[in-house]
């Protein structure tokens, strides 16, 4: 997507010779620091003046950043939060500080997409909206009131929809060329389920042009919809996570490019691909993603057809066809209708396994199931995907191979990523807990709540914060792997713990 490439390069701050020295020198120990920053003058007056100095003896590059550019204050940082006595109460106080107003008055040259309506971040290093996060965010919103915002929330996200075609990973230029897992028709489902069915003539429209970028494709494959074929030659559709600008991401750039050293050259392209459509995924990063199950430098994340992705996508489908029904578009419906049933079926075939009795990712490549354990296969549960039969089957393996002292882990594979063993968190704790319930399991399910919670009130009772992943095996430890600190704020692990306490 050409014009996603234009919208990078038009940033001095996210391409071009001074962005490249600012990472290679790490005079910010985070990459995201100077890409979320914003010039104080002209781009080319800035440069101009770069080349001009950076050769004389006395030059510091830090100085002359921090000269020409700034960075916009992060509220959360410099909080003062009063203490309070729970968690809950702790949640509820701490709202206000992660909503953000509107950007009618973003500055020219910031990062940052401005957006019409208030929204919430997730807090700590992360200065913008997420995609996926806002989802579980906005179930905690609910629990405690805030209704307003989680339409504000769902009306941003069609506004980014109308405007840039999709909805990005976030709400800045370096997040165009990728989304994150589509939650906004559960999203819309939220918003109608609270406001009633007149909001479905305002968002099915968004709905259905998301859906289209996703299927969208050039011939017979093209990014994120792939036409396969099985071991048994036969045929199917079904969607992957993507990447439309193959290099080095410009919020991790250092990192990438220092990883990127250990591969071929001639295969860094792909590499940076599948980098980038695992941050698509949400879970960047992860053994699901791993041809080996263990090194990033492994990473083939376009070779995979997901659980999650493949079952969001269905349900999508669903509610397109029922809120087209709803409103008197019966064509429409029934042709959402049968692209359910077609979906349903591919899923079925590829990705569940009865021997195994869960449901696992496919790769395409290799044309067999990952045999990653991993917790996308709560997401049939929580999404009334799955039959009786398969349900229990999930839930007897959460119970034998996920279930921890503190919740469930991720996925049984130790391999110092964030989303893998001993990490859980919060989306699929809410997920399973409600998909449990779903098919009637409420004692497993029950016992991940009680687990769940009491491990966040202990790390809140501890340290006076709720943080963005927990250590579910080993309760003395905090949650780790990762590219940058464990945050704390923390927006879905804030709205997951409202939820499930109302």
């Amino acid at each position: 997507m050409e014009k996603n490439r234009v919208h990078v390069r038009d940033y001095i701050q996210l391409s071009g010779e001074l962005f490249e020295a600012v990472q290679k020198q790490r005079i910010y120990p985070d990459s995201k620091h100077f890409v979320d920053m914003v010039p104080k003058s002209e781009s080319s007056n800035i440069i101009e003046t770069w080349k001009s100095e950076k050769e004389t003896p006395d030059f510091n590059l830090k100085s002359f950043i921090e000269t020409h550019f700034y960075l916009p204050e992060n509220e959360t940082e410099h909080a003062e939060i009063v203490s309070q006595s729970s968690c809950r109460k702790h949640i509820q106080s701490l709202w206000p500080q992660l909503f953000r107003k509107s950007d009618s008055n973003t500055n020219s040259g910031s990062s940052l997409l401005p957006l019409p309506k208030p929204y919430v971040v997730p807090g700590g290093r992360f200065r913008e909206i997420y995609y996926w996060d806002s989802y579980f965010t906005a179930q905690g919103l609910m629990a405690d009131g805030h209704h307003e915002m989680v339409l504000s929330m769902t009306e941003n996200f069609r506004h980014l929809i109308e405007t840039v075609g999709h909805i990005p990973n976030g709400n800045r230029a370096y997040y165009l060329s990728r989304s994150q897992p589509p939650f906004f028709a559960p999203m819309v489902d939220l918003v109608i389920s609270h406001y009633g069915e007149e909001k479905i003539a305002e968002f099915l429209p968004a709905v259905e042009k998301e859906y289209q970028f996703w299927m969208d494709r050039t011939g017979e494959d093209s990014r994120r919809s792939l036409s396969i074929s099985d071991d048994k030659d036969n045929n199917f559709r079904l969607n992957r996570y993507w990447d439309d600008y193959p290099a080095p991401r410009q919020e991790s750039w250092f990192e990438d490019v220092e990883l990127a050293e250990k591969i071929d050259e001639t295969d860094r392209e792909q590499f940076y691909r599948d980098i980038r459509a695992a941050c698509e995924s949400g879970w960047d990063f992860s053994s699901r993603w791993f041809s080996d199950q263990k090194n990033l430098s492994t990473i083939e994340t376009t070779n995979i057809l997901p659980v999650d992705l493949n079952v969001l996508l269905w349900f999508m489908e669903k509610k397109c066809s029922e809120w087209n029904r709803t409103i008197g578009n019966s064509d429409q419906a029934g042709l959402f209708d049968e692209a359910a049933k077609k979906q349903k079926y591919a899923i079925n075939q590829l990705m569940w396994s009865s021997s195994k009795g869960f449901f696992f990712d496919y790769n395409c490549a290799k044309k067999k199931q990952t045999n990653v354990w991993s917790l996308a296969a709560v997401y049939p549960l929580y999404f009334g995907f799955a039959d009786f039969g398969q349900a229990s089957s999930v839930a007897n393996m959460l119970e034998e191979k996920f279930l921890k002292d503190g919740g469930l882990t991720t996925t049984t594979n130790h391999t110092g990523e964030q989303w893998d063993y001993p990490n859980g968190w919060a989306p699929l704790q809410w997920m399973a807990i409600r998909g449990l319930e779903r098919y009637g399991f409420s004692e497993l399910a029950s016992t991940v709540k009680s687990r769940w919670l009491k491990l966040n009130n202990r790390i809140f009772q501890n340290t006076g914060k709720m943080v963005e992943k927990y250590n579910v095996a080993d309760l003395a430890k905090e949650g780790g792997g990762g590219e940058y600190p464990l945050q704390d704020g923390f927006g879905w692990s804030n709205g997951v713990y409202s939820a499930l306490d109302d």
